[in-house]
């Protein structure tokens, strides 16, 4: 009896330890599963964070599958799906997430927005009540729903709800523009303009209220005061084209052609498809007898709008005066058709065909004119009306000869939130130029020919198979979904390989090639790891210092977004390309390492960088362009304009537009 307990208690012992056994392996299985959820939900906020949309959608599907009760890859992959332009799929994303937690405001504020951009306002309304139960101090939520009242012409609902904001946010300057845009839309002009003027008092680098204000002056006639507030919009929105559109309209009606002429000049630099600049621009330069380039901006008008007839005709007339008169009827004859009253128009032909000596044709629209006892002023071309201008959608050929302006002086709403704008528009700093690092994507670029090219990673490539090549690339490239997943079996393949291998000599090879491939997918902790432990074997590798250092720069400018403390990390980054330049000194290590010094504003050593960089290649654009920040960031405004000028030079055009806008500043 008693053997049969001791045996009995034995065995309750051993089915105690192996339930024990198997809960701690279930439990670290578990664990393991869960780290590894979070690691590719943090790879994929990189990618999104970097804006490589459609990788960081592959990883929040793979979450999804595996864990699909976790609300954070659907509200992700709905972020992503946004700077997409895919609202739908973005919405959709959005509902789900908020199936799994109905009480983060942030997925209803992209819902929101998603909506909006479908122009379902009613729906946004709902959304940003849901997000306002959770925060009703959310400033941006209150914004952004009396914005849809006003797009559903709500104006009595906006304007109660701006109220609200105005008591809760008094200083708050946008608040009283945005019940300025509601007085206006109500026509109430008066109150229009104290809310203006309450807005600009509390806030006077608004460049949009400026705008705002002028356009009540330009409604009222008072050219004078509008062009000085559009001087102000101008200054603080020196690339808005509708801004320059709408100062010549001033500029002109104070009979200021060259001032005029300058602004839709400006504008179509700024916007070289804008109709109103080209048909505007066009009259004005057949009113100071530029007719060949009046022509020109009617023939843009016209691919534009090829049944625009004010435009036709308006051509008509110049290609008459500038000797074509075969031209001149073609476009004549077909806005006659459309208009066959239209006298002026009649009389014009005639006198082509008669100049073509068509008498009989030019006859019978004489004879139609007589007819309908026209007097023959009629045939005079009326200089350009200072007084009167047409909306863009008056059809009145008599018009032809007015200014257009548009239907509507809408004023663009700004949706505020974190979403608004690309990703890259949130990080504070001068956007240098990005690190140059080890690819196996080809950079290619329609403007910049320059091909990256390294004694030492050409020998390496001898190395390696032919579908594995390496490149220097300055940009990270941009996957699509089956490069994507091409990749993905990549890896899949060289973790394979690396398993069946005995040593770490043996894996060598391949740790570097799966370390690139990590790093093609943006997945920089992984690259780190393997690239870490072939530099245990080969702590000489110049290629794996500079590739592990470009890695954990980008990881570091993901981590320090998300509030992360970096200062230490930088500094790894720092040994890493300083060992890299000791056993492979090239261009393109002392440029990253020049962009880690500029980060962090040690310009003096940023600048040795750069300039020794600029001596080992004088073609490395991205060198010249980087110097030229920094100097300008050290207040060395002509070697700023120097090297910035050479960068342009070199095909990185971006330069220009920063010396021009810093010679503006001035």
């Amino acid at each position: 009896m008693i053997v049969l307990c001791s045996n009995k208690w034995r065995w309750m012992r051993l089915v105690s330890f192996l339930f024990v056994i198997f809960y701690f392996l279930f439990s670290a299985q578990r664990a393991f599963a869960q780290f590894n959820t979070n690691r590719l939900l943090t790879i994929g906020r990189s990618a999104l964070y970097y804006e490589d949309y459609v990788l960081s959608i592959q990883y929040f599907n793979q979450v999804i599958n595996a864990r699909p009760y976790l609300y954070e890859p659907w509200f992700y992959r709905g972020i992503a799906k946004y700077y997409l332009d895919d609202y739908v799929g973005a919405e959709s994303d959005c509902s789900e997430a908020i199936r799994r937690n109905p009480y983060v405001t942030g997925i209803y504020e992209l819902r929101g927005l998603c909506r909006i951009q479908q122009k379902n306002y009613a729906a946004a309304i709902e959304d940003y009540n849901a997000a306002l139960r959770y925060d009703p101090e959310g400033q941006t939520l209150w914004h952004n729903r009396a914005l849809c009242r006003i797009q559903q012409k709500d104006y009595d609902g906006a304007l109660a709800e701006i109220d609200s904001m105005a008591v809760r946010w008094s200083k708050n300057a946008r608040v009283f523009a945005m019940q300025a845009e509601a007085y206006l839309l109500k026509k109430d002009t008066t109150q229009a303009i104290a809310s203006l003027d309450k807005s600009l008092e509390l806030d006077a680098y608004d460049g949009n209220t400026w705008a705002q204000r002028a356009v009540i002056s330009l409604a009222r006639s008072e050219w004078k005061e509008g062009e000085g507030y559009l001087d102000k919009a101008i200054h603080l929105l020196p690339k808005n084209a509708g801004l320059y559109i709408n100062r010549a309209l001033a500029r002109f009606n104070q009979s200021n052609l060259r001032g005029a002429m300058a602004d839709y000049d400006t504008a179509l630099d700024f916007e070289p498809n804008n109709f109103l600049g080209h048909y505007n621009r066009g009259l004005l330069r057949a009113q100071v007898g530029d007719d060949n380039r009046a022509i020109t901006d009617f023939d843009f008008v016209l691919r534009l709008e090829p049944d625009n007839l004010m435009a036709l005709y308006n051509r008509a007339l110049l290609l008459e005066q500038t000797g074509n008169p075969r031209a001149a009827i073609r476009d004549y004859s077909k806005v006659i058709e459309q208009y066959p009253n239209f006298w002026t128009g009649l009389h014009q032909r005639a006198q082509c065909y008669r100049k073509l000596g068509m008498t009989k044709q030019a006859e019978l629209d004489e004879f139609r004119i007589l007819k309908a006892q026209i007097d023959k002023r009629f045939g005079k071309q009326p200089r350009l009306s200072k007084k009167q201008m047409r909306k863009r959608s008056d059809d009145d050929i008599e018009k032809y000869n007015q200014l257009a302006v548009a239907d509507e002086q809408e004023m663009e709403h700004e949706y505020q939130s974190d979403y608004r704008g690309r990703v890259q528009n949130r990080r504070v700093g001068m956007d240098y130029m990005p690190m140059y690092m080890l690819t196996t994507e080809r950079q290619i670029s329609t403007v910049k020919q320059y091909i990256a090219y390294d004694r030492q990673v050409d020998s390496l490539n001898h190395t390696l198979p032919a579908d594995f090549q390496l490149h220097i690339a300055c940009s990270q490239a941009t996957l699509g979904e089956a490069a994507t997943q091409r990749y993905f079996v990549r890896l899949d393949t060289l973790s394979a390989q690396i398993d069946r291998t005995r040593t770490i000599q043996q894996a060598q090879p391949l740790l570097l090639r799966r370390a690139i491939a990590y790093s093609v997918i943006q997945n920089y902790e992984s690259a780190i790891d393997d690239l870490s432990t072939y530099l245990q074997t080969d702590s000489t590798s110049s290629i794996a210092y500079w590739q592990r250092a470009v890695c954990q720069s980008r990881l570091n400018k993901f981590n320090a977004s998300q509030g992360t403390d970096v200062k230490m990390l930088t500094a790894n980054v720092l040994s890493d390309l300083t060992d890299a330049i000791r056993y492979g000194e090239n261009a393109y290590l002392y440029y990253n390492r020049g962009n880690v010094y500029a980060e962090r504003h040690d310009y003096l050593h940023a600048i040795e960088d750069y300039t020794r960089s600029i001596e080992l290649d004088p073609n490395l654009a991205e060198a010249w362009y980087n110097r030229g920040l920094v100097h300008m960031a050290s207040h060395r405004q002509a070697d700023a304009v120097s090297d910035l000028s050479k960068a342009g030079e070199l095909g990185l055009y971006a330069a220009y537009s920063i010396i021009k806008h810093q010679r503006a500043s001035k």
